[in-house]
């Protein structure tokens, strides 16, 4: 399959076969690595590393991806460089896509990435931004997929927060790949009636399911239960009032045996506030894959590079 100069932007922008093809390459690139095999399909590239928000996972990931492949990754933070401050995005965009391979930007708004695509003139890839999280929903998958063997037909649930960037890329990943997904969620915090339709769609065509409910219960027969902070960053002054919203919705002991199955694993994208959206007891369980999942950005990431940019 053929994803050379694609952007990275949304899900939306992908097809199902699409998107699976990238966790498969994944998942393949994950086992060379696992064989001490690293490849060179990005070798002689340079990788602009743009970052508004910090990061351990994305930053880590894309570093340790870039060079595996042979390329060479330019970490720029918030005070090195001029992006939108002194120098508009469109003029930032034009001079890094006159001098690197490829972009990643995580960052706060969303049209920032979609003007650094748009006038870069190379492969712009989103870390995150307040709106979407896609290279998350990859490892997410590839994590799934690992875990049950496959995706399609799964029972996915994800409880806290439904208006962020989180809920709004995993209903886009479940809707395109057929994996029936209920967002739980009080009402003031649902995501946007227009996504949900758009991903109920997806879901549609998949032959899949797409619910939004605020009743905790929703989780019966769960393979996943899934959860994310609380406050997202920015939204630290919110903190008082998410955990008394968000308390029915917390993934404890007792919401993990609400689905009536043993087999149900939970995760996170983390980093996790303890005691706020997860207890220390689920999260140290072995229920847990939270660290598989942090592991698989690095292989989903580098996927995304390889398919969008590489030599192959």
């Amino acid at each position: 399959m053929d994803l050379k100069g694609r952007n990275f932007l949304t899900l939306k922008d992908f097809t199902p076969e699409e998107i699976q093809y990238l966790i498969d390459l994944a998942a393949d690139l994950k086992a060379k690595k696992k064989q001490g095999e690293t490849g060179e399909s990005l070798k002689g590239k340079n990788i602009a590393l743009l970052f508004e928000k910090p990061s351990t996972r994305t930053r880590c990931a894309f570093t340790v991806a870039c060079v595996d492949e042979g390329a060479h990754p330019e970490y720029l933070g918030k005070d090195d460089i001029q992006l939108g401050h002194k120098e508009s995005v469109e003029d930032t965009a034009r001079v890094l896509g006159r001098m690197f391979d490829g972009i990643e930007f995580r960052g706060f708004k969303h049209e920032t990435v979609e003007k650094l695509a748009q006038y870069s003139g190379v492969p712009v890839w989103n870390g995150l931004t307040d709106t979407y999280h896609p290279t998350q929903i990859l490892a997410d998958c590839l994590t799934m997929q690992e875990h049950f063997g496959y995706l399609k037909g799964l029972n996915f649930a994800y409880l806290g927060d439904g208006r962020n960037n989180m809920a709004n890329s995993l209903m886009i990943g479940c809707g395109k790949l057929g994996i029936n997904c209920k967002i739980v969620a009080p009402k003031s915090l649902w995501p946007e009636k227009e996504l949900v339709e758009l991903c109920q769609g997806y879901a549609k065509a998949a032959g899949s399911t797409l619910e939004v409910t605020d009743q905790a219960d929703a989780v019966q027969g769960a393979d996943v239960l899934y959860t994310d902070v609380w406050c997202s960053m920015g939204e630290e002054e919110k903190a008082a009032e998410r955990v008394g919203l968000l308390k029915p919705y917390q993934i404890n002991k007792a919401m993990m045996e609400k689905t009536g199955k043993e087999s149900t694993i939970f995760m996170h994208c983390l980093p996790a506030v303890k005691g706020n959206e997860v207890t220390e007891e689920v999260f140290e369980s072995p229920a847990s894959v939270v660290f598989d999942e942090a592991e698989n950005r690095m292989h989903t990431i580098k996927a995304v590079m390889v398919a969008t940019l590489g030599e192959r």
